[in-house]
């Protein structure tokens, strides 16, 4: 009963974290036209490089960045939405579109019943500065993304338990998921009521949350940092950080005379606003770190792992491995990586958390202040970093620290190989081979059950991957996030993991009933491949 229920209890949290991974995905495109459009709008910027003729007032280029800073800025100012319509749309299992719907009936129904009661009530002027904000311009209680998360998380509840109800004929045209938007907005506008007087208070602990971590100093830094890598391969880190990078535990600071809460948010606010000549350290400690061991400790990792090869293994380990590490380089995505020694040497993943939480508080010591979009890539460095100048930024010191980073890893990772024998990438027993099952491969095996017939490569991979997971009736449910493809399903010992490494998987995680299968970025690719071929199934079954 127990291990059921700890199973189910991951399951929800990787369902959660997964979701959370639609608005996450926006962040980049964002990024990139806040980061673009407010570095070379500002008057700052073009009166220092004189761009004026360029890119001064009125010049057709000033208005293109401007509506590209205004565009960006605009999508991280409407997180909370965006974040309540993403988590009801990753945690419904059918019906999507309508839960999607709901939710944003939902969010506004709340934020007016709250903003209604602070009228009514008098109570606004009675609160704590920066308790309240303006939210779709309503003056309702700063919630952030959390309650957008609890729109979320409540509207799709409703939904998987509702969406198929069967009302008396009177009313049947409502039943359904016509059902659905109508008890979300019963229930939000009673949430609503219970925010108003409960919120004040939570906002209360949460700024003392903050405080206290922001009281800890490089010592709190650096145990931030090693905890949110430790929680990657539970696919929990999107739930432990989101709320430092959101919400009023990462900080809060007045910025062109609004009050910002959120790290991410104060660093992104502090971008827009022409009046920045520095970017605050207190709220990038909690981004900064990731970029010395993101660019630079992995691809050291990387290359140790590849020269302690076996020299028959280590030109599909270098596929392997110099892909990886090119990933983490310009984008940060690192689980690729990671996940290629984290099984096969666990003290290595020890070594690299600990690396990882030092990263943190160096940058911190360093006063080191770049944000980041999504995770700490070339991409977000060049954005972020390098192009509004290393006055705001002191972003010299990522790169410093980074060919630091590179040697420790490299010295570290390549000796611990060797001392242990661990078996990364290439250093596989002689019958193992470092590479994926092959179309041969795949129609030998189909051929021996009669059945031999003609397929796409993709198909190959999915009907492969779907033999992993145990076959089509062992599927509860299919999502996946940046890197993971994050499968329920019904009988564990079904999987078979060597089976989902075979098809390229860097690693399998498996509680209770929850299974993740790492493949690295292309693994919305693979859902959608795995998703067409279980249609292809479903329509011969059919037949």
């Amino acid at each position: 009963m127990s291990k059921s229920g700890n199973g189910g209890a991951f399951g929800v949290l990787q369902r959660v974290g997964r979701s959370f991974m639609f608005p996450i995905a926006l962040l980049p495109v964002a990024g990139l036209l806040l980061g673009i459009g407010s570095s070379f709008s500002n008057p700052t910027t073009i009166e220092l490089y004189n761009l004026g003729w360029l890119l001064g007032e009125g010049t057709v280029l000033n208005i293109i960045l401007s509506i590209m800073a205004a565009t960006g800025n605009v999508i991280f100012g409407n997180l909370p939405l965006i974040f309540a319509m993403g988590v009801a749309l990753g945690m419904a299992k059918q019906e999507k579109e309508i839960a999607t719907l709901s939710a944003a009936v939902a969010f506004l129904v709340m934020h007016m019943t709250i903003a209604t009661l602070l009228t009514l009530t008098g109570r606004i002027d009675t609160l704590q500065e920066g308790a309240t904000g303006s939210v779709l311009g309503l003056e309702s209680l700063e919630m952030g993304v959390f309650g957008g998360i609890i729109v979320g998380l409540g509207v799709a509840w409703l939904h998987n338990r509702f969406y198929k109800i069967e009302l008396p004929n009177a009313i049947s045209f409502f039943g359904g998921t016509r059902f659905i938007p109508i008890i979300s907005t019963i229930v939000y506008i009673l949430v609503g009521v219970v925010m108003f007087f409960l919120w004040p208070v939570i906002q209360k602990w949460i700024y003392a949350l903050g405080d206290l971590v922001t009281k800890s100093g490089y010592a709190g830094t650096w145990i931030y940092g090693i905890i949110e890598r430790a929680l990657i391969p539970f696919g929990l880190h999107h739930v432990f950080y989101l709320p430092f990078w959101q919400t009023g535990l990462g900080g809060t600071m007045m910025i062109d005379g609004a009050n910002i809460a959120g790290a991410q948010n104060i660093f992104f606010a502090q971008l827009a606003s022409p009046n920045t000549t520095r970017f605050s350290v207190d709220a990038c400690r909690f981004m900064t770190g990731k970029f010395p061991f993101m660019m630079f400790g992995l691809p050291g990792a990387a290359l140790a792992m590849y020269q302690c090869a076996r020299k028959d293994k280590r030109e599909a380990a270098g596929g392997l491995l110099f892909g990886a590490a090119l990933t983490s380089f310009l984008t940060g995505i690192t689980e690729p990586l990671e996940f290629t020694f984290l099984f096969v040497a666990p003290l290595l993943y020890v070594v690299h958390c600990i690396l990882a939480g030092l990263s943190f508080m160096l940058m911190h010591v360093f006063n080191v202040a770049v944000g980041m979009t999504f995770s700490g890539g070339f991409i977000d460095l060049l954005l972020f970093g390098i192009l509004p100048g290393n006055a705001k930024t002191n972003w010299i010191y990522i790169v410093i620290v980074g060919i630091v980073y590179f040697i420790i890893y490299y010295f570290l990772f390549g000796f611990m190989i060797r001392k242990f024998n661990y078996k990364t990438p290439g250093r596989e027993e002689l019958d193992e081979e470092t590479k994926l099952y092959t179309r041969k491969d795949y129609n030998a095996k189909k051929e021996k059950g009669g059945k031999a017939e003609e397929k796409e490569e993709k198909s190959v991979r999915a009907a492969n991957i779907l033999e992993g997971l145990g076959g089509k009736n062992n599927l509860s449910d299919i999502d996946c996030c940046a890197t993971r493809l994050r499968i329920t399903v019904k009988e564990p010992d079904k999987v078979n993991d060597a089976a989902l490494r075979a098809t390229g998987a860097s690693g399998i995680i498996k509680k209770g009933n929850g299974i993740q299968v790492i493949y690295g970025p292309r693994v919305t690719v693979i859902k959608s491949e795995l998703e067409d071929y279980l249609g292809h199934i479903e329509e011969v079954d059919e037949e």
